[in-house]
């Protein structure tokens, strides 16, 4: 229905387009040169562009294929004055300024950079954005970190349970990055199953720390797809300027990267290790420096209370014959001293011993050292106390408090350390150290 000369028009509704929706109509029945006569003075009095008639009518029918286009990735109408506007912009004929509702306007442009599976930004937003974030680093002197990322074995889920059940594993990858990532970063999907990552003033380290973490949150989510294939996320790393200065530089090297790690991986063992379930609570070494082992090592296994992997402060002299005890399967260890800890002069505890007895499970994922960050932890609901955060894994923390007078054995806390978004988590103490007059470094794991 045309609105008539009296007939109020709907806020949302514009006279012109209900005007071309009946020309598209009409046009149809018409003689062709008829057709172009008209859609010529239609173009000069919509857009004030001149386009000669022989070219007006192929013009007009890659407007109306641009209006069908859109309205079905936008999932809404669009007009035909914003589908020609958009063919005429792209094209470059467009002379003057030409007025368009605000939201048709951003839900084109949302329209050109998004990826419609999944959400995240497309590969031309990508392209755009590293360019932009790489001048900005070079210009304050900031690292900047790229990471690529793939779906390892994604094939097979395609080729077993059909595309439907591919798209929903193409969800939860971009559900995760989502919700790991900072707003200061940026997630794209640049390829079937290749997604990539810009990460402003992150380093290598911070950078791999991320890609590890979103391989974990990723195997969470996918146990609820209930998938007899095993799929991973692979991640190669690239940071500015240690390893290059330009886009394709950087690109090129998070590409081998992630494919040399890839096949690494993927080579030694049938189970990726982004499908390795969550380290247990008393993984007690994940986030404890090499510096900052307490006087008793304690064995990282999973049991109620901490073991001991050396002899205990008191403890029979055992016969010169005998084998230092220990419950740990590793080569002989070179013999340790036989002086009790308690005839020694501080530190109080044998430094002897080799590594391979501190530690009963190997570590799944190293430490990040936060120095040089503010990363920092509140602990319990009074925001104003805090420890600073020294380092972190994905088995605990550890941190320096100026005192630990009233703390607890389990505490809560937020974290607040770069890359990741606040995290709340439940503590257990599990160890302590006097660094100096004011400053105690804790080592704590994380509990459920």
């Amino acid at each position: 229905m045309i609105p008539g000369s009296g007939a109020p028009v709907p806020a949302r509704m514009r006279p012109s387009d209900a005007y071309l929706d009946l020309i598209a109509d009409t046009l149809d029945g018409m003689e062709s040169n008829a057709r172009a006569q008209f859609l010529q003075r239609l173009f000069i009095t919509l857009a004030h562009v001149e386009i000669p008639e022989s070219q007006a009518s192929p013009l007009w029918d890659e407007v109306v294929t641009r209006k069908r286009f859109l309205s079905e990735r936008t999932e809404s109408s669009v007009s035909l004055l914003t589908a020609l506007f958009d063919v005429l912009s792209n094209a470059g004929m467009l002379r003057v300024p030409v007025v368009l509702e605000f939201e048709e306007l951003k839900q084109l442009h949302r329209t050109a950079v998004t990826d419609p599976l999944t959400g995240l930004q497309n590969r031309r937003r990508f392209d755009e954005t590293f360019d932009k974030e790489l001048n900005r680093a070079r210009r304050y002197a900031h690292s900047l970190s790229l990471v690529i990322l793939d779906l390892h074995r994604f094939k097979e889920v395609n080729d077993r349970y059909g595309h439907p059940r591919g798209d929903e594993v193409l969800h939860a990858a971009a559900s995760t990055l989502n919700k790991t990532l900072r707003t200061s970063d940026s997630a794209f999907r640049i390829g079937g199953d290749e997604f990539a990552l810009i990460l402003p003033q992150t380093d290598s380290a911070q950078a791999s720390a991320l890609s590890r973490r979103i391989g974990v949150v990723f195997a969470e989510i996918l146990r609820s797809l209930n998938l007899d294939i095993s799929v991973s996320m692979d991640h190669g790393v690239s940071t500015y300027p240690q390893d290059g200065d330009q886009r394709a530089q950087l690109i090129r090297i998070s590409d081998e990267r992630l494919y040399r790690s890839k096949h690494a991986n993927h080579r030694k063992t049938g189970i990726e290790p982004a499908q390795e379930p969550p380290p247990a609570p008393a993984n007690l070494t994940e986030a404890r420096p090499e510096a900052d082992l307490p006087s008793a090592p304690v064995v990282a296994t999973p049991v109620p209370e901490p073991a001991i992997a050396v002899a205990p402060d008191v403890v029979p002299e055992p016969p010169p014959t005998s084998k230092p005890a220990s419950n740990i399967e590793t080569a002989p260890p070179p013999p340790i001293p036989q002086i009790s800890p308690l005839q020694q002069s501080p530190p109080a505890f044998p430094l002897a011993a080799p590594e391979p007895q501190l530690y009963a499970v190997p570590r799944k994922a190293e430490r990040v050292s936060m120095a040089g960050t503010n990363a920092y932890a509140v602990l319990g609901d009074d925001s104003s106390h805090r420890a600073r955060v020294v380092d972190l894994g994905f088995g605990g923390v550890a941190l320096d408090f100026p005192n630990v007078t009233g703390l607890s054995d389990t505490l809560f806390a937020v974290l607040h350390v770069p890359i990741l978004p606040p995290v709340r988590v439940n503590l257990k103490r599990l160890w302590s150290r006097q660094l100096t007059d004011d400053t105690v470094r804790v080592g704590c794991c994380f509990i459920s």
